[in-house]
């Protein structure tokens, strides 16, 4: 695998550009969504899942940023309204400084080229009345960038740069295994030369043993194209070996921020610590300090007052249950919602 660099947020930036301002080119501000579900056939009440509450959140060309959290936290929600497969309650998202929230017909389509997806579970993604050949090159018919043997050799090469045969592209998805089926959603995904990709949880359905070629094939396919991932996984371990920076979240919300190398050696927020005693280390001699969590994950139906995580929090203080922290840097390069981090 290439060589990630080590350095914070800040220095990203600085290695990636000498302007940082002009090399966003993802930024949420105020992000929500909600959904409202009914409390039944005779009731009238319903209920409101807060899934992404007011988040802001920037992307920066050509990094991964890492986004983890715990089921149901809304990092899939997240990232499906940055796609525009879901449409925001509130909130702004800018792309490459255009605002995309209200984009529709063609200019929704052109959108759409620059941000694919590649899901989590690498068989229901694709249509199993579909060959391989066909799966690659839809997209390519769909927005008019070739057709006919243009069309066919640019799926032949696509397949070949994701470690598959030319003789593979009349093969349906039963007849893949789970690794190849992931690298037909990400021939898929390169098809239309996207510029950002949202990767949701994409090797959480493989074998063990699968996982490392999945993600060595993504950070090599990042270097030779110039993409920018949004990388999602509930696995920080697997995270902080693919990201430059990463983003914490928790209920909705984003926690904590900072460049990968921080986070793991300087972690400000409660649940980040948490979740960092969690990532297992390969040493059976090696014990490691957990760090315990006191009560039950918080319904997102009814999140409690003040800090949502407070409820399990080992720190926490009069002013938790009362008061939310803001996201406020902590460092340089370092955001943190935490008061004990004031």
């Amino acid at each position: 695998m290439t060589e990630r660099s080590q350095n914070s947020y800040t220095d990203a930036l600085e290695t990636r550009s000498p302007d940082p301002e002009s090399s966003t080119l993802v930024e949420m501000v105020n992000l929500k969504k909600y959904f409202h579900l009914s409390g039944g056939l005779f009731s009238r009440r319903q209920a409101t899942v807060k899934a992404v509450d007011g988040l802001s959140l920037n992307i920066i060309k050509g990094e991964t940023l890492g986004l983890v959290g715990e089921s149901g936290c809304g990092k899939t929600t997240l990232g499906r309204m940055l796609s525009r497969l879901e449409e925001p309650t509130e909130g702004i998202i800018r792309y490459g400084g255009e605002e995309i929230t209200a984009l529709t017909g063609e200019n929704l389509k052109n959108f759409r080229k620059r941000v694919q997806f590649i899901f989590q579970d690498p068989y229901s993604s694709l249509n199993p009345r579909m060959n391989a050949g066909a799966i690659v090159g839809e997209s390519l018919g769909i927005h008019n960038i070739a057709g006919g043997k243009e069309r066919r050799m640019r799926v032949i090469e696509l397949m070949e740069k994701v470690g598959l045969t030319e003789e593979q592209t009349g093969r349906y998805p039963h007849e893949f295994s789970g690794g190849q089926r992931q690298r037909i959603g990400i021939a898929r995904a390169l098809s239309v030369s996207p510029d950002l990709i949202i990767a949701d949880e994409p090797v959480s359905a493989l074998d063990v043993s699968i996982q490392a070629q999945i993600l060595n094939l993504l950070s090599g396919l990042q270097d030779e194209f110039n993409l920018t991932y949004l990388f999602i996984s509930h696995d920080l371990g697997v995270v902080g070996h693919m990201s430059d920076r990463i983003g914490v979240m928790y209920l909705g919300k984003i926690v904590e921020s900072c460049g990968r190398k921080k986070l793991f050696q300087n972690p400000c927020h409660p649940y980040t610590m948490a979740l960092l005693a969690a990532v297992p280390v390969p040493d059976p001699g090696h014990k490691k300090k957990r760090l315990a969590l006191g009560g039950d994950i918080p319904s997102p139906f009814d999140p409690p007052a003040g800090c949502s995580f407070h409820p399990r929090c080992p720190f926490r203080m009069a002013i938790c249950s009362e008061v939310q922290p803001e996201l406020k840097q902590r460092y340089q390069g370092h955001f943190a919602a935490c008061h004990l981090a004031t």
